[in-house]
Protein backbone atom coordinates (compact mmCIF):
# COMPACT_ATOMS: atom_id res chain seq x y z
CA UNK A 1 0.00 0.00 0.00
CA UNK A 2 1.17 3.52 -0.82
CA UNK A 3 0.00 6.55 1.14
CA UNK A 4 0.03 10.11 -0.18
CA UNK A 5 -0.42 13.01 2.22
CA UNK A 6 -1.22 16.30 0.52
CA UNK A 7 -0.55 19.34 2.70
CA UNK A 8 -1.39 22.82 1.53
CA UNK A 9 1.07 25.41 2.80
CA UNK A 10 -0.02 27.29 5.92
CA UNK A 11 -1.46 30.82 5.81
CA UNK A 12 0.90 33.29 4.16
CA UNK A 13 1.71 36.91 4.91
CA UNK A 14 0.48 39.40 2.32
CA UNK A 15 1.88 42.39 4.22
CA UNK A 16 5.20 42.62 2.38
CA UNK A 17 4.55 44.81 -0.60
CA UNK A 18 6.92 44.19 -3.47
CA UNK A 19 7.71 40.55 -2.64
CA UNK A 20 7.32 38.09 -5.46
CA UNK A 21 4.64 35.46 -4.83
CA UNK A 22 7.22 32.68 -4.43
CA UNK A 23 8.95 34.65 -1.65
CA UNK A 24 5.88 35.25 0.57
CA UNK A 25 6.50 33.95 4.11
CA UNK A 26 4.02 32.50 6.59
CA UNK A 27 2.07 34.84 8.82
CA UNK A 28 1.63 34.25 12.57
CA UNK A 29 -1.55 32.24 12.08
CA UNK A 30 0.27 30.14 9.50
CA UNK A 31 2.99 29.28 12.00
CA UNK A 32 0.42 28.49 14.70
CA UNK A 33 -1.57 26.24 12.35
CA UNK A 34 1.53 24.46 11.06
CA UNK A 35 2.82 23.73 14.57
CA UNK A 36 -0.59 22.43 15.71
CA UNK A 37 -1.28 20.23 12.71
CA UNK A 38 2.28 18.91 12.46
CA UNK A 39 2.15 17.88 16.13
CA UNK A 40 -1.14 16.12 15.46
CA UNK A 41 0.23 14.32 12.38
CA UNK A 42 3.31 13.21 14.32
CA UNK A 43 1.02 11.54 16.86
CA UNK A 44 -0.73 9.43 14.22
CA UNK A 45 0.10 5.86 13.26
CA UNK A 46 0.46 6.42 9.51
CA UNK A 47 3.12 9.14 9.27
CA UNK A 48 4.88 10.16 6.07
CA UNK A 49 8.48 9.01 5.79
CA UNK A 50 9.38 11.32 2.89
CA UNK A 51 8.60 15.03 2.45
CA UNK A 52 8.50 16.82 -0.90
CA UNK A 53 7.87 20.59 -1.09
CA UNK A 54 7.26 23.37 -3.53
CA UNK A 55 10.13 25.88 -3.58
CA UNK A 56 7.84 28.71 -2.37
CA UNK A 57 8.97 30.09 0.99
CA UNK A 58 5.55 29.47 2.58
CA UNK A 59 5.55 25.83 1.44
CA UNK A 60 9.15 25.15 2.51
CA UNK A 61 8.50 26.77 5.90
CA UNK A 62 5.44 24.56 6.38
CA UNK A 63 7.39 21.47 5.31
CA UNK A 64 10.25 22.23 7.73
CA UNK A 65 7.83 22.62 10.64
CA UNK A 66 6.29 19.25 9.78
CA UNK A 67 9.74 17.70 9.33
CA UNK A 68 10.76 18.71 12.86
CA UNK A 69 7.53 17.32 14.33
CA UNK A 70 7.97 14.06 12.37
CA UNK A 71 11.63 13.88 13.40
CA UNK A 72 12.82 14.08 9.81
CA UNK A 73 15.98 16.08 9.20
CA UNK A 74 15.22 19.27 7.27
CA UNK A 75 18.06 18.42 4.88
CA UNK A 76 16.04 15.38 3.79
CA UNK A 77 13.09 17.48 2.58
CA UNK A 78 13.10 17.37 -1.22
CA UNK A 79 12.45 20.71 -2.90
CA UNK A 80 10.65 20.12 -6.19
CA UNK A 81 10.30 23.22 -8.41
CA UNK A 82 7.58 21.62 -10.54
CA UNK A 83 5.11 21.76 -7.62
CA UNK A 84 4.94 25.57 -7.67
CA UNK A 85 2.06 26.74 -9.89
CA UNK A 86 1.60 23.17 -11.11
CA UNK A 87 -1.25 21.48 -12.91
CA UNK A 88 -2.88 18.22 -11.91
CA UNK A 89 -0.99 16.51 -14.72
CA UNK A 90 2.36 17.77 -13.42
CA UNK A 91 1.59 16.72 -9.84
CA UNK A 92 0.36 13.30 -10.98
CA UNK A 93 3.55 12.80 -13.01
CA UNK A 94 5.64 13.63 -9.92
CA UNK A 95 3.68 11.15 -7.80
CA UNK A 96 4.09 8.37 -10.35
CA UNK A 97 7.85 8.94 -10.20
CA UNK A 98 8.24 9.01 -6.42
CA UNK A 99 10.95 6.65 -5.14
CA UNK A 100 9.65 3.14 -4.47
CA UNK A 101 11.71 3.03 -1.27
CA UNK A 102 9.09 5.33 0.30
CA UNK A 103 5.64 4.00 1.08
CA UNK A 104 4.24 7.17 2.63
CA UNK A 105 5.04 10.57 1.11
CA UNK A 106 3.84 14.06 2.03
CA UNK A 107 3.65 16.64 -0.74
CA UNK A 108 3.54 20.33 0.31
CA UNK A 109 1.98 22.56 -2.29
CA UNK A 110 -0.62 25.09 -3.35
CA UNK A 111 -4.14 25.56 -4.58
CA UNK A 112 -5.76 25.16 -6.98
CA UNK A 113 -3.41 22.28 -7.84
CA UNK A 114 -3.81 20.34 -4.59
CA UNK A 115 -7.61 20.61 -4.51
CA UNK A 116 -7.87 19.60 -8.16
CA UNK A 117 -5.48 16.69 -7.61
CA UNK A 118 -7.45 15.60 -4.55
CA UNK A 119 -10.61 15.41 -6.60
CA UNK A 120 -8.85 13.30 -9.21
CA UNK A 121 -7.29 10.87 -6.71
CA UNK A 122 -9.93 10.53 -3.96
CA UNK A 123 -12.54 8.01 -5.03
CA UNK A 124 -14.77 8.62 -2.03
CA UNK A 125 -14.84 12.40 -1.43
CA UNK A 126 -15.14 15.68 -3.30
CA UNK A 127 -13.32 18.82 -2.12
CA UNK A 128 -14.43 22.39 -2.81
CA UNK A 129 -11.20 23.76 -1.38
CA UNK A 130 -8.32 22.33 0.64
CA UNK A 131 -7.77 25.14 3.18
CA UNK A 132 -4.35 26.48 4.14
CA UNK A 133 -2.51 23.90 6.25
CA UNK A 134 -5.14 21.33 5.30
CA UNK A 135 -3.99 17.71 5.42
CA UNK A 136 -5.47 15.11 3.10
CA UNK A 137 -4.15 11.57 3.27
CA UNK A 138 -5.13 9.09 0.57
CA UNK A 139 -4.36 5.37 0.62
CA UNK A 140 -3.75 3.46 -2.59
CA UNK A 141 -3.91 -0.32 -2.77
CA UNK A 142 -0.86 -0.53 -5.04
CA UNK A 143 2.74 -1.62 -4.62
CA UNK A 144 4.35 1.01 -6.90
CA UNK A 145 3.80 4.75 -7.23
CA UNK A 146 3.42 4.45 -11.00
CA UNK A 147 0.28 2.37 -10.36
CA UNK A 148 -1.48 5.15 -8.41
CA UNK A 149 -4.89 5.94 -9.82
CA UNK A 150 -7.69 6.49 -7.31
CA UNK A 151 -7.67 5.69 -3.64
CA UNK A 152 -9.60 6.21 -0.43
CA UNK A 153 -9.37 9.14 1.94
CA UNK A 154 -7.75 8.06 5.20
CA UNK A 155 -7.52 11.48 6.86
CA UNK A 156 -8.83 14.95 6.18
CA UNK A 157 -7.90 17.58 8.75
CA UNK A 158 -7.65 21.35 8.69
CA UNK A 159 -6.94 24.09 11.26
CA UNK A 160 -10.55 25.01 12.13
CA UNK A 161 -11.08 21.47 13.43
CA UNK A 162 -8.39 22.17 16.01
CA UNK A 163 -9.71 25.57 17.15
CA UNK A 164 -6.32 27.14 16.52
Amino acid sequence: MKTLTLIRHAKSDWGHEGLMDIDRPLNQRGYTDAYSLSKWLASQKNKPDTLVSSPAVRAISTAFIFARALQINESEVTIEPAIYESTVETLYHLICNFPESSNSIALFGHNPGLTNLSNQLAADMFFENIPTCGILQIGFNVSEWKQVNTGNVLVYKYPKQFNV
